[in-house]
């Protein structure tokens, strides 16, 4: 019979290896589990928490007084080929080890890429280019609200930059599964890219402490800049542009964008800390864990981050992690 577990430290389960005990836990290994944990943490009144990977979530010190609810189905089967169904809670490393093997492409810009798929649907996870919405067909997932099971099409999940219906529902619909639609390619060449991204990550991001990923979205080049203005056109043109004395790269990714690492180092925070955290000096928009730190700890560089780039550049950093 299933049961709850009781007060478990979320810092196991923590990228960041940060934050205080949930009053109770429970990781579903199937459909039906999830139903009825739901429906038994309704029946004791209790708030609910879904938990994926643990990689771009900070808990607090306190904890959770409430479930913290694990979606670990695991599902990673062809459907036919190029089509594959991908449970919620297998890892992003795993699915790549599988796509490769298969010589699918498609997903190469994720290599290194941590967490699971369910927490990259919800937060439209991408990089180099690539978004996770670019290859799916369909979601299925579960309401908390009306005890049924959805199925959704890529386009009903109204994805955009680093967002879903998912994540606007705040944790009242549960993402279970994914079909996605990969191409034939060549093995080796998918293999090969997928170990150069995971080297980019390890040359460039601070990956030698605990860490939750880039804390703060980059900023969208028309936030400075309005779209179509001659401004806009050459940055674009130049991929450069100066604002405010300061010199910054115009990336594409997907739309126009300037870093948000790029605006935290001009503000003047390369390695400041904070008690156990520090924003790293390796990638500014990295706030690590570097001795033993507190969710105070952190949550006191993000707001020192966000200060002091609105101070100097008169822009607003959001945050990409969530704060729990």
């Amino acid at each position: 019979m299933a049961t709850f577990r009781e007060n478990v430290s979320l810092s196991k389960f923590s990228h960041y290896k940060i934050g205080g005990p949930a009053r109770f836990f429970f990781e579903a290994k199937t459909e039906q589990e999830i139903a009825w944990a739901i429906a038994e943490a309704r029946q004791r009144k209790l708030a609910v928490f879904i938990l994926s990977g643990g990689t771009n979530i900070l808990f607090s010190d306190k904890g959770f007084d409430g479930l913290v609810l694990r979606p670990a189905i695991m599902t990673l089967t062809m459907k036919k080929a190029g089509t594959l169904e991908v449970g919620a809670g297998v890892f992003m490393d795993n699915l790549l080890q599988f796509t490769a093997g298969k010589s699918l492409s498609g997903l190469e810009w994720a290599g290194g890429l941590p967490g699971t798929i369910g927490g990259a649907i919800r937060g439209n996870a991408g990089a180099f280019g690539g978004e996770i919405k670019d290859n799916i067909i369909s979601v299925r997932s579960f309401d908390t609200k009306t005890m049924k099971f959805i199925g959704r099409s890529a386009k009903a999940c109204a994805f955009k930059y680093r967002d879903s219906i998912f994540k606007r529902k705040n944790g009242a619909e549960i993402i279970l599964s994914a079909t996605f639609a990969l191409a034939k390619g060549d093995r080796k060449a998918i293999a090969r890219s997928i170990k150069e991204k995971i080297e980019f990550r390890k040359k460039r991001h601070p990956l030698e402490y605990p860490n939750i990923g880039s804390i703060f979205k980059n900023i969208p080049l028309h936030t400075i800049h309005k779209k179509g203005s001659e401004k806009y056109k050459k940055a674009l043109k130049t991929g450069a542009l100066t604002y405010r004395g300061s010199h910054f790269s115009v990336k594409t990714d997907p739309f126009p964008v300037i870093f948000a690492a790029k605006l935290i180092s001009e503000a003047g925070l390369r390695g400041v800390s904070s008690g156990g955290a520090m924003i790293s000096p390796k990638h500014t928009n990295f706030i690590v864990n570097v001795l033993n730190a507190t969710a105070c700890d952190a949550k006191s560089l993000i707001g020192l981050a966000k200060a002091e780039v609105h101070k100097k550049f008169g822009l607003k950093l959001e945050e990409e992690v969530q704060l729990v």
